[in-house]
């Protein structure tokens, strides 16, 4: 056993090992298994002396068991928020235990093991045999069980309950929303927004949960994985009165992330009339006005925007572009002295003026609107506790620990490249320049691409090559 007290807000606490060890047996030796690492189970104990506690997880798991002295008090809330009540397993696991035949434990424990997990979505794939149930943790994909067969109806009609949906509709896709609090008056967890939609499948309906833990209070541009300059330029952008800012990048590269930390960054500094259109509104701002598109076409992006403009908004945010008519909406609003937030789908920052041209915009109005377009990635992040120095000396690459569970990446980070037309280059715009040479007069004044601000970071240590090359 280690001598050294361990801080459990220190390390992550991997709640698919936590199941390994009966919620019982955790609660009355008070020892919380962390995660593994290097093939040992580290587990956190009240009493260093309580050679019995480890022991107890040695025959539950089969696995050598390294232990760790924690703080009782702490040890004992970390365990609350781990296995709740008690009276089931609060992550998934092998079937059995005592909430194997309750679709109603099963499903909190999966929300709650995902939850702990910081996991973004969760996926319920049905095949002959069951369910296989997978957690998308910092863009990655892992399976962490399997439901039975005999448990797929329950646990299917269980979430489709919550989420409002026809417990009867089968034969189509639905999409719902609900709010899901840990059971239990102990529990610590904050509520949590979930996305459900279904698709009927071969052996039954797959499950697809989004997560979006309710807490705006974290989206802040200083948390993105801005450099200093990028930061100092997106801020100098939003000081402006009017004009066009546009995140763009592919599907899940934190787009609408980017736009609410621009959003609280604008609330900080002035007292600011700003509405949104959103396709789903993921966090909810203090001080904001949302309006959500609904399924039933009542209020689309163009019905909204052109409504939300008679509500004499500072700023405006919209979702997406999607279309020429929102597109022109967007631009009008611009150019009417409103800062317009929006995201578009490209591959760089400079294609935005080729993305624009092909949704009809006029170039001279691509000019004379577009202040910032920012292009941007997610990469999973090294753990800084444990990295160490990559063998041919470029950058570094992960190993694992207690403070990542193991994986030897904590979290995620941005990649950013900024396109900022100053005058020469809205010249280039306005008379149609190609792209290229507009590409080219942007690095002259110093634009940093994708690829260099991956390249900046792999040599600091703040992701690898690997994850670079695969989102540059």
């Amino acid at each position: 056993m280690s001598g050294e007290r361990l801080d459990l807000d220190a390390v992550a606490v991997d709640p698919v090992c936590a199941v390994r060890v009966p919620a019982a047996v955790a609660l009355r030796r008070l020892v919380l298994p962390l995660s593994v690492v290097d093939g040992a189970l580290h587990v956190a104990v009240a009493d260093a002396a309580d050679r019995a506690a480890a022991e107890a997880v040695r025959q539950a798991t089969g696995l050598e068991v390294v232990a760790h002295a924690a703080d009782p008090q702490q040890l004992r809330a970390y365990l609350l928020r781990i296995y709740g009540d008690g009276r089931g397993p609060a992550a998934p696991g092998p079937a059995g235990g005592p909430s194997a035949e309750d679709p109603v434990a099963l499903v909190d424990g999966l929300l709650r093991a995902a939850q702990l997990r910081h996991a973004s979505d969760i996926h319920l794939d049905p095949d002959a045999s069951g369910v296989r149930v997978r957690f998308r943790t910092d863009g990655e994909l892992e399976e962490v069980r399997r439901v039975p067969a005999a448990l797929q109806s329950g646990v299917t009609s269980r979430l489709k309950v919550m989420a409002g949906l026809d417990i009867a509709e089968r034969r189509a896709p639905q999409d719902g929303a609900f709010t899901w609090r840990a059971p239990g008056a102990a529990n610590r967890l904050p509520p949590l927004d979930v996305r459900l939609a279904t698709l009927p499948v071969r052996h039954g309906e797959r499950l697809t949960l989004r997560l979006l833990e309710t807490d705006g209070e974290r989206l802040t541009l200083d948390g993105l994985g801005l450099s200093a300059a990028d930061r100092a330029v997106f801020g100098d952008v939003l000081a402006q009165p009017h004009g066009l800012v546009l995140l763009t990048g592919p599907t899940g590269s934190g787009k609408t992330t980017t736009l609410y930390a621009a959003i609280r960054l604008l609330l900080e500094r002035h007292p600011l009339n700003i509405l949104t259109v959103e396709d789903p509104i993921e966090y909810e701002i203090p001080g904001v006005s949302q309006a959500e598109v609904d399924a039933s076409d009542k209020v689309n992006f163009t019905k909204a925007l052109r409504s939300l403009l008679r509500h004499d908004p500072d700023v405006i945010m919209i979702g997406e572009v999607r279309d020429a008519e929102s597109l022109d909406t967007a631009v009008k609003a611009a150019l009417t002295g409103h800062l317009v937030l929006s995201t578009l789908h490209t591959n760089d920052a400079v294609g935005t003026v080729a993305r624009l041209a092909d949704m009809g915009l006029e170039a001279h109005l691509a000019a004379a609107t577009l202040r910032l377009a920012v292009a941007q990635r997610l990469v999973r992040a090294l753990c800084p506790h444990c990295r160490v120095a990559a063998e041919d000396g470029a950058g570094f690459r992960p190993k694992g620990c207690l403070a990542c569970a193991g994986r030897g990446y904590r979290g995620r980070t941005g990649l950013f490249e900024l396109f900022r037309p100053d005058a020469e280059i809205a010249s280039l715009i306005a008379r149609r320049a190609p792209v290229e040479e507009i590409r080219a007069a942007a690095r002259a004044k110093g634009m940093r691409t994708l690829a260099e601000d991956a390249a900046e970071k792999c040599r600091l240590g703040v992701t690898t090559r690997a994850e670079a090359m695969l989102k540059c």
